[in-house]
């Protein structure tokens, strides 16, 4: 069914953009609906924060600790702990600088619903360009918890999204963000909302640390900390080593990567992942459906901790009936199979929604009795298995990949049934704490949209 808007020349936005999407009715019905009762915008409230850090430009070391946040650090709009960085070396490129209490919203597409209320107050912190920084004026009346939740609903994902330029890398103008309509809340409405998102951040930093307890669990189990990984700069490999892992790159070989599987053999408890799983093998390309009823994850959904459910993509009944090689149930594990910095990412599924993954995601399945898929699960997504990954990766600067024949190859060390009930248990709490996490952000966005719906209706 055809969708088509009809605007007057006058009401063509700045610079006369004639794009089709850029009219299109969801999104003009989003702003009508924000303007129907509000005069004021975001740029009356919050400043635009510019201020930035050249790695070129700063002293040899940062005097403060300094922590750096890309877009995939924020977590269905929770901000992780970021990477912890001494350097300006370890920066790259131009980074903007943030503070406790900015709202942090990523224009780019592919991360246009990343949304994140900054609540680290220590140190210096950096985030990528592709984030626009908001920050409350001085005597603003609107709280910065408000704009994060109203970012969030409908209506402003709307316009955001039908906003968009550019077709290799989208982005929205950020003029579009600092004009949007933005309703002034009452004061109760305000402490609700601001209440709700402290208790969510707070739930969210809860079942962070609790997963990580259990990270430390795996990790003190095979005495990670007395693993020298220390290599030289050069190093020879048999020609035999080479036909038996059919690889000629010096990568695949590097010295550390042996360390690392004498370390895990010496225990006497390594076992090839291949022997563990009776299935390995990557999902299908789902076909995406609004509003589907069956949850389709792809490597970006693949968290740093636990699966991202809540803005994953949807499909339906039917591809779920015809693709059983996507299925992803509940206590698979599920492994990010390319991608810079999040390929070998691996989570176990938990909740007992329908699940697809794509071809980008691989599933692994556990023999019954073998190994819990739980502590399988972290496992591989701590240093043991992560620096498996950096050894078995292949690829080019353009893309890499890890193929499920590699992957079955990764060597596991077993623990005692009791330690792998405990991680599963531990990873179990965090999950749950993430849970109300959610449930508290959306008893807040529920009460931002209220406010936007009754503004519409002439209440208030």
């Amino acid at each position: 069914m055809g969708v088509w808007s009809v605007v007057k020349v006058s009401e063509l936005h700045a610079g006369k953009r004639l794009g089709a999407e850029f009219y299109h009715p969801d999104k003009l019905r989003a702003l009508g609906l924000l303007r129907s009762r509000s005069s004021e915008t975001v740029e009356d409230s919050f400043a635009h924060v510019r201020r930035i850090l050249d790695p070129l430009g700063a002293a040899p070391r940062f005097a403060v600790p300094t922590f750096l946040f890309g877009l995939s650090d924020i977590e269905t709009h929770f901000l992780g702990e970021g990477l912890r960085v001494s350097d300006p070396g370890e920066v790259g490129s131009t980074k903007k600088i943030f503070r406790a209490g900015d709202v942090l919203i990523s224009r780019l597409r592919p991360y246009l619903g990343e949304i994140a209320l900054a609540d680290q107050d220590d140190g210096m912190l950096l985030a990528s360009t592709e984030f626009v920084v908001l920050r409350e004026k001085s005597g603003a009346s609107i709280a910065g918890a408000f704009l994060f939740v109203f970012l969030m609903t409908k209506e402003v994902q709307d316009i955001l999204f039908w906003s968009q330029e550019g077709t290799n890398h989208p982005r929205f103008p950020e003029s579009v963000l600092r004009e949007l309509p933005l309703p002034r809340p009452d004061e109760n409405t305000t402490t609700q909302v601001t209440e709700l998102v402290r208790r969510a951040n707070r739930s969210f930093r809860d079942s962070r640390g609790i997963y990580l307890q259990a990270e430390r669990m795996v990790l003190g189990e095979l005495g990670w900390d007395r693993l020298d990984l220390s290599q030289p700069k050069w190093w020879t490999v048999p020609l035999s080593r080479a036909r038996d892992a059919q690889r000629l790159d010096a990568d695949h070989f590097q010295p550390r990567y042996d360390k690392l599987i004498a370390h895990l053999k010496g225990t006497g408890r390594a076992r090839p992942l291949g022997e563990l799983a009776g299935y390995i093998r990557r999902g299908v390309q789902p076909r995406y459906v609004e509003g589907g009823e069956v949850l389709a994850i792809n490597s970006r959904y693949v968290g740093k901790q636990l699966i991202n459910t809540e803005q994953a993509e949807r499909t339906d009944a039917a591809f779920w009936k015809e693709n059983p090689r996507a299925r992803a149930y509940k206590h698979d594990v599920i492994m990010n199979s390319t991608g810079w910095g999040t390929i070998g990412r691996a989570n176990c599924v938990l909740h007992d929604e329908k699940t697809v993954v794509d071809n980008h995601v691989t599933i692994i399945r556990v023999k019954e009795g073998a190994c819990d898929p739980v502590y399988l699960a972290v496992y591989l997504n701590s240093g043991p298995g992560l620096l498996q990954t950096d050894k078995w990766l292949s690829g080019s600067s353009g893309q890499i990949e890890l193929y499920p024949g590699d992957i079955e190859r990764f060597v596991v060390c077993v623990p005692s049934g009791e330690l792998q009930a405990q991680v599963a248990d531990l990873v179990g709490r965090s999950y749950q704490a993430r849970e109300r996490a959610r449930a508290l952000l959306e008893e807040a966005k529920r009460k931002v949209e209220g406010l936007i719906e009754g503004l519409a209706a002439g209440q208030g």
